[in-house]
């Protein structure tokens, strides 16, 4: 198990790019192999999941469009950065040819985390959202990362809203019944 730090905070989707391969499951990008580490086929890894100790352990499976799947066989933090060894790769020019080549894995978006407070991207959008008043309010378009916080867009009668996704503006998520409480900031920062 590597002791990777997690590179985004709750409540956020870093994972989000990927295909959909059922109705649960999704090829999610999870990393890219850097540039080669020393002479024995190790690589750096950039690190682009909020999972990466279950994501990148010892004998888990990340796919590659080019490469197929790579079977991972070592792992380790140098200075800060994720370092992997795949099954096969042991020279560091075999590790090169894989240089910037993306990593995915197949995740279960359903699957629960033991977090009431961590949700998959997939499983918001789509979601109806209301005012604590129960008046509808619109639909959740997208999720949109940012360093500081994440954004729902929803799209409303009036057009679209971005609303921060922090426990004060959105005081309950039911991914369950597909329904977000929201609290819309107004252009003057008061709360309507």
């Amino acid at each position: 198990k590597c002791n990777c730090r997690s590179y985004s905070a709750r409540r956020s989707h870093r994972d989000r790019r990927g295909t959909l391969t059922t109705l649960s499951h999704m090829r999610l990008l999870v990393g890219r192999i850097g540039r080669a580490h020393g002479i024995l086929g190790e690589a750096t890894i950039e690190v682009r999941t909020d999972d990466p100790d279950i994501r990148f352990a010892i004998g888990a499976t990340v796919n590659t469009d080019k490469h197929g799947d790579l079977t991972i066989v070592s792992g380790r933090v140098h200075n800060g950065i994720l370092l992997l060894g795949f099954k096969g790769i042991t020279t560091r020019n075999q590790i090169e040819e894989l240089r910037n080549e993306m990593l995915y894995s197949d995740v279960d978006i359903n699957e629960s985390t033991g977090d009431d407070d961590e949700y998959h991207v997939l499983q918001l959008i789509g979601c109806m959202t209301f005012l604590e008043s129960g008046q509808e309010y619109g639909e959740v378009s997208d999720v949109i990362n940012l360093p500081g916080q994440d954004l729902l867009a929803i799209k409303t009668q009036e057009g679209e809203s971005l609303i921060p996704f922090v426990h004060q503006l959105v005081p309950e998520v039911d991914i369950k019944n597909k329904r977000i409480v929201v609290i819309p900031p107004t252009i003057t920062g008061e709360m309507k």
